[in-house]
């Protein structure tokens, strides 16, 4: 059976890749709702809704949104407008283990590989192609940006953000709400709320939408 969902978020550049994985998984899109003012990044303008004129008590929802903040304030909209269920998507052409365990509302987008004894929490995203490895944990509401490689026996926080093309050593601990810049090299834990970029990098470190 065709599973139908809405996406909540359509000012979120990303909606484009959650379309394509929708796509690949045979769900239909009823709705794309354009929560927020500003520019829209759905692919068929006919799909979007405002937030006010959605129906997401209907249908499953998938929220599109990279940044951690962003993700839960749109869980908690969504919620205010009366959705019940959160999808968990995971892309077709990433490979996945016969022991894993997602939490609901996570998204792994395409390209990836996890290894096995893999644990994911509610609400994670998991952008193109990771390397995750074995016996991973997630917590809730974090992101992993795409190229990440991370090896086996890692633990990340609930909320906390990983760079593109970050690479996490084994047996690291990511703390909730820390940031791990792009291109960073992991060797050692890094402590809640904590904010680690590369020697001589300049970026900008806000949380993306």
């Amino acid at each position: 059976m065709t599973l139908s969902v809405v996406l909540f978020g359509a000012g979120s550049p990303i909606v484009v890749d959650v379309e394509e994985s929708c796509a690949r998984r045979g769900w239909r899109i009823v709705a794309v709702v354009k929560n927020v003012d500003g520019p829209d990044y759905a692919s068929d303008p006919k799909l979007l809704v405002s937030a006010g004129a959605a129906r997401l008590g209907d249908h499953p929802v998938v929220l599109p949104l990279f940044g951690p903040a962003n993700r839960n304030s749109a869980r908690e909209h969504a919620i205010s407008l009366g959705a019940r269920d959160f999808a968990t998507l995971i892309d077709p052409t990433s490979v996945v283990p016969k022991r894993l365990e997602v939490g609901e509302g996570s998204y792994i987008n395409a390209g990836c590989t996890l290894g096995g004894a893999t644990r994911i929490g509610r609400f994670a995203f998991i952008n193109r192609g990771c390397s995750l490895g074995h016996h991973l944990t997630l917590g809730d509401f974090v992101s992993i940006g795409p190229g990440v490689v991370i090896a086996g026996q890692v633990e990340v926080g609930e909320g906390a953000m990983i760079g593109a093309g970050a690479v996490i050593l084994p047996k690291v601990r990511i703390g909730a709400g820390a940031v791990v810049g792009a291109g960073a090299i992991v060797v050692d834990d890094v402590a809640a709320s904590a904010t680690l970029i590369p020697a001589g990098a300049r970026q900008n470190l806000q949380r993306p939408k």
